[in-house]
């Protein structure tokens, strides 16, 4: 069993999901302005933004179908990046998206805890049966996490993405609701939650 506080719903290891607030949006553009946070968070160009452009946005919260979480750290309080659930509920389906925009923390095990806390979510708290991402085929990286978590690779688009005189595939990856429940970390959320 990990060491990790199971039984939340928003607390890890080492971050806790927490509600955007309004002095996130300087953070939120300053990432904007990291081309590798940027590439790898978006589907389109890289475009530098102002803390203004985050205000202007829609919260989707209210629409009952996105779920937007800023990720803070356990021991600073320090806000390092963000991501979100996109659900389907006529289809019990999610999408997922994570990114740990402080270039510091990435690399370090924040990227996989979020992963964790957002697929426990979906599956925990909305009721989901299949939780979708998709992955750009220069980001290895990324794609070991979400192996390591249980995705399986369902397919790819190939060479649909264009970056720097190149073009890459995009992959579509998948965790089912059975193949979460076999894994080792909803054993123990199970324990927790089901005593005896």
């Amino acid at each position: 069993m990990t060491d990790w506080n199971l039984g939340s719903l928003f607390t890890g290891q080492l971050i806790r999901l927490a509600a955007k607030q309004p002095e996130d949006h300087a953070a939120f553009s300053r990432w904007s302005e990291d081309a590798e946070y940027t590439r790898l968070m978006y589907f389109g160009p890289a475009t530098p933004r102002s803390p203004e452009s985050f205000e202007d946005k829609k919260d989707h919260h209210d629409d009952g179908r996105h779920f937007h979480f800023t990720f803070r750290t356990l021991t600073e309080d320090k806000l390092i990046g963000q991501g979100g659930l996109e659900m389907n509920w006529s289809n019990q389906t999610a999408e997922l998206w994570v990114g740990i925009g402080e270039p510091d923390y990435r690399s370090n095990g924040y990227g996989t805890d979020a992963m964790r806390l957002l697929v426990n979510y979906a599956f925990r708290e909305l009721g989901a049966y299949r939780v979708g991402l998709g992955v750009f085929g220069f980001n290895p990286r990324a794609m070991h996490v979400y192996e390591k978590l249980g995705f399986v690779h369902e397919g790819a688009q190939r060479e649909s993405l264009y970056r720097d005189g190149h073009r890459f595939d995009m992959y579509s990856m998948s965790l089912l609701r059975p193949e979460w429940e076999v894994l080792p970390h909803y054993q123990a959320i199970q324990a927790i939650v089901e005593p005896g």
